[in-house]
Protein backbone atom coordinates (compact mmCIF):
# COMPACT_ATOMS: atom_id res chain seq x y z
CA UNK A 1 0.00 0.00 0.00
CA UNK A 2 2.94 2.15 1.03
CA UNK A 3 4.35 1.68 -2.34
CA UNK A 4 1.23 2.89 -4.57
CA UNK A 5 0.78 5.75 -2.32
CA UNK A 6 4.18 6.92 -2.83
CA UNK A 7 3.74 6.41 -6.58
CA UNK A 8 0.77 8.28 -7.21
CA UNK A 9 2.32 11.32 -4.81
CA UNK A 10 5.67 11.09 -7.88
CA UNK A 11 3.80 11.22 -10.82
CA UNK A 12 1.60 14.05 -9.42
CA UNK A 13 5.05 15.74 -8.56
CA UNK A 14 6.24 14.91 -12.01
CA UNK A 15 2.80 16.46 -13.54
CA UNK A 16 3.89 19.85 -11.61
CA UNK A 17 7.58 19.50 -12.54
CA UNK A 18 6.62 19.02 -16.10
CA UNK A 19 4.48 22.49 -16.07
CA UNK A 20 7.13 24.32 -14.30
CA UNK A 21 10.15 23.03 -16.52
CA UNK A 22 8.37 24.25 -19.64
CA UNK A 23 7.67 27.90 -18.00
CA UNK A 24 11.49 28.16 -17.42
CA UNK A 25 12.54 26.69 -20.78
CA UNK A 26 13.24 28.70 -23.78
CA UNK A 27 10.09 27.70 -25.39
CA UNK A 28 8.25 29.67 -22.25
CA UNK A 29 6.45 31.64 -24.71
CA UNK A 30 4.36 29.06 -26.35
CA UNK A 31 3.76 27.22 -23.38
CA UNK A 32 2.75 29.98 -20.37
CA UNK A 33 1.90 28.20 -16.95
CA UNK A 34 -1.45 29.37 -16.12
CA UNK A 35 -2.78 29.24 -12.69
CA UNK A 36 -3.90 25.73 -12.12
CA UNK A 37 -7.04 26.81 -10.06
CA UNK A 38 -9.71 25.96 -12.55
CA UNK A 39 -12.11 28.61 -10.47
CA UNK A 40 -9.45 31.06 -12.04
CA UNK A 41 -10.28 30.35 -15.33
CA UNK A 42 -12.98 32.41 -16.98
CA UNK A 43 -14.84 30.44 -20.10
CA UNK A 44 -17.35 32.15 -21.79
CA UNK A 45 -21.05 31.15 -20.79
CA UNK A 46 -21.74 28.32 -23.00
CA UNK A 47 -17.96 28.05 -24.54
CA UNK A 48 -16.83 25.45 -26.98
CA UNK A 49 -13.90 23.34 -26.31
CA UNK A 50 -13.05 20.77 -29.01
CA UNK A 51 -10.32 18.34 -29.30
CA UNK A 52 -8.54 17.54 -32.37
CA UNK A 53 -5.91 14.91 -33.97
CA UNK A 54 -5.61 11.48 -34.86
CA UNK A 55 -6.38 7.82 -33.51
CA UNK A 56 -5.03 9.01 -29.85
CA UNK A 57 -8.01 11.34 -29.75
CA UNK A 58 -10.49 10.23 -31.74
CA UNK A 59 -9.90 6.99 -28.89
CA UNK A 60 -12.79 4.86 -30.47
CA UNK A 61 -15.41 7.76 -30.50
CA UNK A 62 -18.77 7.07 -31.86
CA UNK A 63 -19.40 8.39 -35.27
CA UNK A 64 -21.35 10.12 -36.53
CA UNK A 65 -22.36 11.29 -32.88
CA UNK A 66 -20.81 14.28 -33.19
CA UNK A 67 -22.69 16.00 -30.33
CA UNK A 68 -21.43 18.02 -27.69
CA UNK A 69 -20.78 16.31 -24.45
CA UNK A 70 -22.40 13.08 -25.61
CA UNK A 71 -20.07 10.47 -23.87
CA UNK A 72 -19.95 7.84 -26.57
CA UNK A 73 -18.94 10.64 -29.06
CA UNK A 74 -15.82 11.44 -26.65
CA UNK A 75 -14.68 8.25 -27.30
CA UNK A 76 -12.36 6.46 -24.66
CA UNK A 77 -8.77 8.47 -24.16
CA UNK A 78 -8.27 11.62 -22.72
CA UNK A 79 -10.96 14.21 -24.43
CA UNK A 80 -13.37 11.84 -22.69
CA UNK A 81 -11.52 12.12 -19.30
CA UNK A 82 -10.73 16.06 -19.94
CA UNK A 83 -14.33 16.59 -20.26
CA UNK A 84 -15.76 14.82 -17.20
CA UNK A 85 -13.86 17.22 -15.01
CA UNK A 86 -14.56 20.28 -16.97
CA UNK A 87 -18.35 19.83 -17.29
CA UNK A 88 -18.55 18.93 -13.87
CA UNK A 89 -15.79 22.20 -12.20
CA UNK A 90 -17.71 24.53 -14.88
CA UNK A 91 -21.12 24.02 -14.56
CA UNK A 92 -22.04 27.60 -14.35
CA UNK A 93 -20.68 27.72 -17.59
CA UNK A 94 -22.79 25.29 -19.32
CA UNK A 95 -19.46 24.79 -21.75
CA UNK A 96 -19.82 21.98 -25.19
CA UNK A 97 -17.12 19.73 -25.23
CA UNK A 98 -16.21 17.61 -28.49
CA UNK A 99 -14.05 15.25 -29.94
CA UNK A 100 -13.19 15.61 -33.62
CA UNK A 101 -10.07 13.30 -33.89
CA UNK A 102 -10.35 10.77 -36.82
CA UNK A 103 -8.04 7.68 -36.95
CA UNK A 104 -5.11 7.93 -39.50
CA UNK A 105 -5.42 11.65 -40.03
CA UNK A 106 -2.05 13.97 -40.80
CA UNK A 107 -1.69 17.56 -40.81
CA UNK A 108 -3.05 17.22 -44.64
CA UNK A 109 -6.10 15.42 -43.76
CA UNK A 110 -6.88 17.49 -40.81
CA UNK A 111 -6.53 20.73 -43.38
CA UNK A 112 -9.02 18.87 -45.88
CA UNK A 113 -12.06 18.87 -43.12
CA UNK A 114 -10.81 21.85 -41.05
CA UNK A 115 -14.01 24.34 -42.18
CA UNK A 116 -16.51 21.60 -40.81
CA UNK A 117 -14.64 20.27 -37.88
CA UNK A 118 -13.08 23.34 -36.26
CA UNK A 119 -14.21 26.84 -38.03
CA UNK A 120 -18.03 25.72 -37.99
CA UNK A 121 -17.76 25.35 -34.82
CA UNK A 122 -15.88 28.40 -33.50
CA UNK A 123 -14.23 27.31 -30.46
CA UNK A 124 -13.08 29.11 -27.31
CA UNK A 125 -10.59 26.65 -26.90
CA UNK A 126 -9.14 24.51 -29.57
CA UNK A 127 -6.31 21.64 -28.13
CA UNK A 128 -4.57 19.92 -31.31
CA UNK A 129 -2.68 16.93 -31.44
CA UNK A 130 -1.17 15.56 -34.72
CA UNK A 131 2.00 14.74 -36.18
CA UNK A 132 2.32 10.58 -35.29
CA UNK A 133 0.75 9.05 -38.70
CA UNK A 134 2.76 11.64 -40.53
CA UNK A 135 6.01 9.64 -39.41
CA UNK A 136 3.88 6.24 -39.20
CA UNK A 137 2.81 5.84 -42.48
CA UNK A 138 6.24 7.57 -44.16
CA UNK A 139 7.57 3.99 -42.88
CA UNK A 140 4.71 2.07 -43.42
CA UNK A 141 5.18 3.28 -47.09
CA UNK A 142 1.61 4.91 -47.07
CA UNK A 143 2.62 8.21 -47.30
CA UNK A 144 5.72 10.21 -48.69
CA UNK A 145 5.94 13.79 -46.36
CA UNK A 146 8.55 15.47 -45.28
CA UNK A 147 9.50 17.33 -41.76
CA UNK A 148 9.22 20.20 -43.51
CA UNK A 149 6.11 19.57 -45.19
CA UNK A 150 4.57 19.04 -41.71
CA UNK A 151 5.58 22.33 -40.39
CA UNK A 152 4.78 24.26 -43.15
CA UNK A 153 1.43 22.34 -43.15
CA UNK A 154 0.74 22.66 -39.60
CA UNK A 155 1.61 26.34 -39.65
CA UNK A 156 -0.69 27.18 -42.89
CA UNK A 157 -3.30 25.54 -40.76
CA UNK A 158 -2.86 27.78 -37.50
CA UNK A 159 -2.29 30.88 -39.66
CA UNK A 160 -5.74 30.26 -40.93
CA UNK A 161 -7.31 29.49 -37.31
CA UNK A 162 -6.25 32.54 -36.07
CA UNK A 163 -7.00 34.80 -39.09
CA UNK A 164 -10.43 33.28 -38.50
CA UNK A 165 -11.12 32.64 -35.30
CA UNK A 166 -9.15 35.59 -33.91
CA UNK A 167 -10.41 34.77 -30.25
CA UNK A 168 -9.66 30.94 -29.97
CA UNK A 169 -7.51 29.95 -27.20
CA UNK A 170 -5.17 27.08 -29.06
CA UNK A 171 -3.02 24.90 -27.14
CA UNK A 172 -0.93 22.41 -29.19
CA UNK A 173 -0.19 19.25 -27.62
CA UNK A 174 3.30 17.58 -27.69
CA UNK A 175 3.33 14.61 -30.64
CA UNK A 176 5.04 11.69 -28.64
CA UNK A 177 5.97 8.32 -28.86
CA UNK A 178 7.57 5.72 -26.12
CA UNK A 179 10.00 3.26 -27.21
CA UNK A 180 8.03 -0.03 -27.39
CA UNK A 181 6.28 -2.01 -29.42
CA UNK A 182 6.23 -0.25 -33.04
CA UNK A 183 8.85 2.19 -32.09
CA UNK A 184 11.65 1.14 -32.41
CA UNK A 185 15.09 3.01 -34.15
CA UNK A 186 14.15 3.13 -37.75
CA UNK A 187 11.60 6.18 -35.98
CA UNK A 188 14.59 9.14 -34.91
CA UNK A 189 15.48 11.21 -35.33
CA UNK A 190 12.98 11.71 -38.03
CA UNK A 191 10.13 12.02 -34.89
CA UNK A 192 12.27 14.00 -32.72
CA UNK A 193 12.51 16.68 -35.63
CA UNK A 194 9.15 16.39 -36.14
CA UNK A 195 8.23 16.84 -32.46
CA UNK A 196 10.66 19.62 -32.72
CA UNK A 197 8.74 21.31 -35.77
CA UNK A 198 5.41 21.37 -33.83
CA UNK A 199 6.88 23.16 -31.04
CA UNK A 200 8.44 25.72 -33.29
CA UNK A 201 5.35 26.06 -35.07
CA UNK A 202 3.49 27.00 -31.34
CA UNK A 203 6.63 28.65 -30.29
CA UNK A 204 6.19 31.15 -33.64
CA UNK A 205 2.14 31.30 -33.40
CA UNK A 206 2.62 32.56 -29.30
CA UNK A 207 0.47 29.23 -28.32
CA UNK A 208 0.22 27.45 -25.57
CA UNK A 209 2.18 23.96 -25.47
CA UNK A 210 1.69 20.92 -23.54
CA UNK A 211 4.80 18.56 -23.08
CA UNK A 212 3.17 15.31 -23.51
CA UNK A 213 6.87 13.86 -24.67
CA UNK A 214 8.30 15.21 -21.21
CA UNK A 215 5.66 13.70 -19.48
CA UNK A 216 6.07 10.13 -20.65
CA UNK A 217 9.98 10.15 -20.68
CA UNK A 218 9.91 10.85 -17.24
CA UNK A 219 6.92 8.53 -16.24
CA UNK A 220 8.70 5.99 -17.90
CA UNK A 221 11.64 6.60 -15.58
CA UNK A 222 9.46 4.48 -12.98
CA UNK A 223 7.14 2.24 -14.64
CA UNK A 224 7.58 0.59 -18.14
CA UNK A 225 6.81 2.83 -21.31
CA UNK A 226 4.09 -0.47 -21.98
CA UNK A 227 2.12 0.73 -19.17
CA UNK A 228 1.51 4.01 -20.89
CA UNK A 229 0.99 2.76 -24.48
CA UNK A 230 1.71 -0.80 -25.14
CA UNK A 231 2.17 -0.15 -29.06
CA UNK A 232 4.90 3.21 -28.27
CA UNK A 233 1.84 5.23 -29.76
CA UNK A 234 -1.78 4.43 -28.37
CA UNK A 235 -1.72 5.28 -24.86
CA UNK A 236 -3.39 2.96 -22.46
CA UNK A 237 -6.17 4.14 -20.05
CA UNK A 238 -3.24 5.08 -17.73
CA UNK A 239 -1.72 7.35 -20.24
CA UNK A 240 -4.62 8.60 -21.29
CA UNK A 241 -5.53 9.73 -17.74
CA UNK A 242 -1.82 11.12 -17.42
CA UNK A 243 -2.19 13.20 -20.36
CA UNK A 244 -5.83 14.91 -19.12
CA UNK A 245 -3.88 15.69 -15.79
CA UNK A 246 -0.66 16.94 -17.78
CA UNK A 247 -3.34 19.14 -19.89
CA UNK A 248 -5.31 20.45 -17.20
CA UNK A 249 -2.20 21.26 -14.88
CA UNK A 250 -0.32 23.12 -18.32
CA UNK A 251 -3.36 25.42 -19.45
CA UNK A 252 -4.76 26.13 -16.03
CA UNK A 253 -8.39 25.25 -17.18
Amino acid sequence: MTHSIDRRVLFQATAASIVAGVAASPYAAAAPLADTDSSESVLPQGATILFQGDSITDAGRARPRDVANDARALGNGYPMLLATELLRDHADEQLKVYNRGISGNKVPDLAARWQADCLDLKPAVLSILIGVNDIWHKLSGKYDGTVADYESGFKALLEETQSKLPDTRIVICEPFVLRCGAVNDEWFPEFTQRREAARRVASERSLEWVPFQEMFDEASKVTAPEYWAADGVHPTLAGHSLMAQTWRQTTGI
